[in-house]
């Protein structure tokens, strides 16, 4: 059997064959003495003849447009019409990838250690987030840490300490919002993007036994027929006032962050666009949504004129947020929304078995007798099979399907419907099996091998091996009260609260 990294033959059959075209499997280790760096791990090297180069060959005409004349159509401006199918844009194909990217950053930098004080929080300060996950060349600078309150009835998608003496009772840290600071990266992009990355879950999907199916009003708008799933919302808007993290829920952390870079950046031309993976996807959406109805979008010059700041969710296997009035309310605010699924993942099924957008009658049963499990998927869906890569095994494991590193090596070697899958960026196989064990032996990655050297410990002067203490991380900007003052002023209704 042919090696599947030699497809490129199969789908470009003009391009002679070359055998220089192979895979050598080597260890990168970590030289860093910090308590935050990671084990060593077997990496797979794709060594690509540069003579070809398979995704400049996708489409000539697309490749002759930089992405800076292109970004607003791969953030949706026409719901990616013509670049999914029949061949996946090439551009596209590397916003899904490092959107994605950013996801994974909420969970590789995040304390899971049940036997830590720190276990919940993020590791690493914010001024050195992407220098610690390796992400330093993206451009993107953290602007704020999202967190959200425990006590909610999700307890199996929160991680908590075990132990006596902890950072917090009540909070998780939940995400980050950060900007394009560097000018190049600015100019490669076409604007300055802001991000917002919601933590969602690794490998326990127990979370999704806690959805109650139970449809609420938003009441982020007047509308009270649009509905979101209730655990989502508990999630998404309920604080703690005995928790300095907590003390604003996430929404008001997103709104409040997002009201004060759009007027930091006046005047530029701006995108929003929203991460996540599992619940992490059902909290992008959500906030997307919430953005686009608190109209933090709309943008009025001197003449009343209104312009619209572009809204775009890349969501990962994530599950139904709201009803059909949700879905239609998001498509009327202009909110685009990309869904990469796998269809062997279970995630993206639940809520709403039985009433879904699959169903011919949806609409009316929600319409004429208010049907209470009725859900319905927003956006346009990229749909992967993992049985398609000849890189990963066959497995019953729920959790495998569902791997956010999964799905980024789907998308990295996805061609189109019916078509040979392929890698094409380069992106090391190995990441695939960082937190589960998914690929095949003969790769020699062993599984859930990402893991902090020493579980973060160090030793000291004395020469004891220690837990080193973590710098306090500010819980919220001190203009936040302010911005969220000006919020509540512009949309009483709105449901946002002031202390």
């Amino acid at each position: 059997m042919d090696s599947p990294l030699l497809c490129i033959n199969l789908i470009f059959p003009n391009i002679p064959y070359s055998s220089n075209l192979k895979t050598t499997t080597k260890c990168s280790s970590s030289s860093s003495s910090s308590s935050s760096s990671l084990s060593s791990a077997p990496s797979i090297h794709h060594e690509w003849d540069e003579n070809i180069q398979p995704e400049t060959l996708v489409s000539h005409d697309q490749e002759q447009r930089p992405l800076s004349e292109m970004w607003k159509e791969m953030q949706g401006l026409n719901n990616w019409e013509g670049l999914l199918d029949p061949t996946l844009n090439p551009h596209l194909r590397q916003e899904i990838i490092r959107y994605g990217e950013f996801a994974q950053a909420s969970y590789d930098s995040f304390d899971f250690d049940p036997h830590s004080k720190y276990c919940g929080t993020c590791k690493y300060q914010g001024a050195h987030f992407f220098e610690n996950l390796d992400m330093a060349d993206r451009g993107y600078q953290i602007s704020r840490y999202l967190y959200a309150t425990s006590n909610i009835n999700l307890p199996n998608f929160f991680q908590k300490s075990k132990v006596s003496s902890v950072w917090s009772t009540h909070a998780n840290w939940m995400g980050y919002v950060a900007v394009a600071t560097d000018v190049d990266e600015i100019k490669r992009l076409g604007r300055r993007d802001i991000v917002i990355a919601w933590r969602g879950t690794v490998t326990y999907l127990e979370w999704i036994y806690d959805l109650k199916d139970i449809l609420r009003p938003a009441y982020f708008c007047s509308d009270p027929s649009v509905k979101i799933e209730s655990g989502f919302h508990e999630l998404y808007t309920k604080k703690e006032d005995t928790c300095k993290y907590c003390s604003f829920s996430a929404r008001e952390q997103v709104l409040a962050e997002i009201k004060r870079l759009r007027e930091r950046y006046e005047g530029e031309e701006i995108s929003i666009t929203i991460t996540g993976h599992s619940l992490g996807a059902a909290l992008a959406i959500l906030s997307a949504y919430d953005i686009a109805e608190m109209g933090l979008d709309v943008i009025r010059d001197d003449g009343r004129v209104e312009t619209k700041i572009p809204i775009t969710v890349y969501s990962f296997s994530g599950p139904r947020v709201g009803n059909l009035k949700f879905k239609e309310r998001c498509d009327e605010l202009g909110v685009k929304v990309l869904r990469v699924i796998n269809v062997h993942a279970k995630v993206p099924t639940v809520p709403g078995i039985i009433a879904n957008e699959k169903f011919r009658y949806q609409k009316y049963i929600e319409d004429t007798i208010s049907f209470p499990w009725s859900y319905a998927h927003v956006g346009v869906e990229l749909a992967l099979d993992h049985t398609q890569s000849p890189f990963l095994k066959p497995t019953n494991d729920f959790g495998c399907a569902h791997n956010l590193e999964a799905h980024l090596h789907l998308v990295d070697g996805y061609h189109g419907k019916g078509k040979k899958f392929c890698l094409v960026t380069k992106r090391d196989i190995a990441l695939v099996n960082k937190s589960c064990d998914f690929l095949k032996s003969q790769y020699g990655v062993p599984p859930h091998w990402q893991q902090d050297e020493n579980k973060g410990m160090v030793r000291n002067r004395d020469g004891r091996w220690v837990l080193p203490e973590r710098p306090k991380v500010e819980a919220h900007p001190p203009d936040m009260f302010h911005h969220l003052e000006q919020l509540l002023n512009k949309s009483p209704g709105s449901q946002l609260e002031m202390r």
